[in-house]
């Protein structure tokens, strides 16, 4: 499956109700760590690092799981990516990928998509789909 595939698939996956939507969060929660309720920190719900490099420090509303969206805020606590994690059995060949949600007010920079085989949290194999807001150059803000 090429990654336009994976990418309509996990919209398919949030349009047909098989993940459910998150609500938008409030821009001025979202922007800084720790997001407002219902997200809460994946480490406090998974055995799972506080920051996980590459990710950095991740929060979730519980009742997206596992799809998402994950919020990742850099070690200053700025909102740098969101992620889906989208698990393989929910995906289909005419899914498509057009509602993906960000905190209101936003803006995507870049997306990355890539296989992982599982992990605490999300067992299954599933891709993930990670939306940037900063520029490519800033990712390093959550290599370490």
């Amino acid at each position: 499956m090429n990654s336009r595939s994976l990418l309509m698939a996990a919209t398919a996956a949030l349009a047909f109700g098989l993940v459910a939507p998150a609500a938008q969060a409030k821009t001025a929660s979202a922007l800084k760590a720790p997001p407002a309720a219902p997200y809460k920190t994946v480490s406090s719900l998974v055995p799972l690092p506080d920051f996980i490099p590459g990710m950095g420090q991740l929060f979730v509303d519980p009742a997206t799981l596992p799809a998402g969206p994950f919020l990742g805020y850099d070690h200053d606590g700025n909102l740098v990516n969101t992620t889906y994690m989208i698990p393989l059995s929910l995906m289909k060949a005419d899914m498509h990928l057009n509602d993906l949600k960000v905190p209101a007010g936003v803006k995507v920079d870049h997306v990355d998509m890539m296989y992982n085989a599982g992990h605490p949290g999300v067992a299954e194999p599933h891709i993930h789909i990670v939306l940037w807001h900063v520029p490519a150059a800033q990712e390093s803000r959550v290599a370490k």
